[in-house]
């Protein structure tokens, strides 16, 4: 039985490119390291198993929830190695057509999906010389997610999510947060920290942001710098490039301690 008010969780950063089979083998063996290390709760990144120059090449990839090689390859790792684990994001069927739900899947070590989340808020972002448009080829999710874990309430997010913290204000509060991303480099070095620090102080919550860190497909730069944060905004781990695990073991303890001497959450209005 977990320890209820202790765990060790990990963050695990990538660098994906755009082979299926290349990628999951590598997530394979990274969720393989975490657990060895003793990982109860492991957070993979946004895109762990693709990250093309088309992006219209994870469309093809899409399945219903349960189905497909990516699906299947998370269920046994969580199983295999007797853990919690965050999917990063995979591609689930979308009734749009051309379309897609970036969908985020926590699975219980029995391997069974324990909660989904479709990313609700859809990147776009223009400066010039990037460009990003994920309302092309995706479809918005509609519903805020959490999954009961041993722990607590884990809020399931993505990515862009992060500047959105209404999201992560609904009840129940959760205990732990993820955070998958695949944060572009300009937007990562401005934000990517101040956005995961914030939502564990609004929050009094433990943020496990799990990113894509280097160079992809079609040159595209990710930032990296995957990051575990406590409830008072201290970075507890910290992988800065490159594929990588962040490590670090969460106190719940120091949590309720921290909840009881700010009751920020009690003193919330909703009126």
């Amino acid at each position: 039985m977990p320890n209820s008010q202790q765990l060790t969780a990990a963050a695990i950063q990538m660098v994906s490119g755009d082979d299926l089979s290349a990628n999951l083998e590598r997530a394979r063996a990274l969720v393989g390291e975490a657990a060895a290390a003793g990982a109860d709760l492991v957070v993979l990144p946004e895109y762990f198993y693709l990250m093309p120059e088309d992006e219209r090449e994870r469309v093809a990839l899409a399945r219903p929830l349960g189905d497909g090689p990516i699906y299947r390859c998370l269920a046994q790792l969580a199983e295999r190695h007797r853990l919690w684990l965050v999917g990063g994001t995979l591609p689930l069927a979308s009734p749009e057509p051309g379309k897609m739900f970036n969908s985020s899947l926590l699975f219980g070590p029995d391997g069974r999906c324990r909660a989904r989340y479709d990313k609700m808020h859809l990147f776009g972002f223009d400066n010039g010389s990037e460009r990003y448009d994920e309302a092309a080829t995706m479809s918005a999710g509609e519903q805020v997610a959490s999954g009961d874990t041993p722990w607590g309430p884990l809020r399931l997010s993505v990515c862009y999510d992060l500047r959105f913290p209404e999201l992560y204000r609904q009840r129940p509060a959760p205990t732990l947060i993820s955070a998958p991303a695949a944060f572009t480099h300009t937007t990562g070095e401005a934000h990517w920290e101040l956005l995961l620090r914030a939502r564990a102080v609004d929050n009094l919550a433990f943020v496990i942001g799990a990113g894509q860190g280097g160079v992809h497909p079609g040159g595209k730069r990710t930032f990296g710098h995957s990051l575990i944060v406590d409830p008072w905004g201290t970075v507890l781990a910290r992988h800065d490039d490159g594929e990588g695990i962040a490590l670090a073991t969460l106190d719940l303890n120091r949590q309720a301690e921290l909840r009881r001497r700010l009751p920020a959450l009690q003193h919330r209005r909703l009126d």
